[in-house]
């Protein structure tokens, strides 16, 4: 597929046909994040694959009160045979750029502008997305409950030092015109995508986008 194409037909899809995903194509996806942008090339990130029925389904019972009785957008999201849990680790960062050709010594996280461990991983997710649909496949970030984080790294065994982002369901993508998909389309389905001219300034804010 062109990279415009990849790029133009990238959405959140939230809701699975049942037909596994070919462990080759995640294992592709997770490969191409490790080619992100990362400061200082500390490739402070780790990705965690749930692509088995039980380690997918505990996933949803240590997130989520509802499983038994989901809502919609929960319903459609556990159809999805897999999902990706990135993490970020800021001792990667604080580590790498405490070496000689650094020399942050004092490992103080106020010389950070912002959190790079999370914008790096940010970035690697975007690259599982695009994966997803030149695949041919549907995929949805969305965000860890805050006040489950703990049950997650207690369910998955995930260290300390490394914190999850949120996550992101992979699978083959339900046709929105299939019963039952209804919703699928998420915001973008209700709300306009706001045109070059109102997000682009050149020279300065409000600048012409032209």
């Amino acid at each position: 597929m062109e990279f415009a194409d990849v790029v133009r037909r990238r959405r959140m899809v939230r809701r699975y046909a049942p037909t596994p995903v070919d462990p080759a194509v995640v294992e592709r996806a997770i490969r191409h994040a490790t080619h992100a942008p990362s400061a200082g090339f500390s490739q402070g990130w780790g990705f965690l694959v749930l692509d088995r029925p039980d380690d997918v389904e505990r996933y949803w019972r240590a997130t989520s009160d509802d499983v038994d009785a989901p809502g919609r957008w929960l319903a459609g999201l556990m159809t999805a045979p897999v999902v990706i849990l990135p993490c970020s680790s800021r001792a990667a960062y604080v580590e790498r750029y405490a070496e000689p050709d650094k020399g942050w010594t004092d490992r103080a996280e106020e010389r950070w502008a912002k959190p790079y461990w999370d914008l790096d991983t940010a970035m690697a997710s975007l690259l599982i997305l695009l994966t997803a649909v030149d695949e041919g496949l549907g995929a949805c970030f969305f965000g860890v409950p805050p006040a489950r984080v703990e049950a997650v790294r207690a369910a998955f065994g995930i260290p300390d030092d490394h914190e999850p982002i949120g996550a992101i369901t992979l699978g083959h993508r339900l046709p929105d015109d299939v019963p039952g998909a209804t919703g699928s389309a998420g915001s973008p389905a209700r709300r306009r995508r706001r045109p070059l001219e109102e997000v682009l300034h050149r020279g300065r804010w409000g600048g012409d986008a032209r």
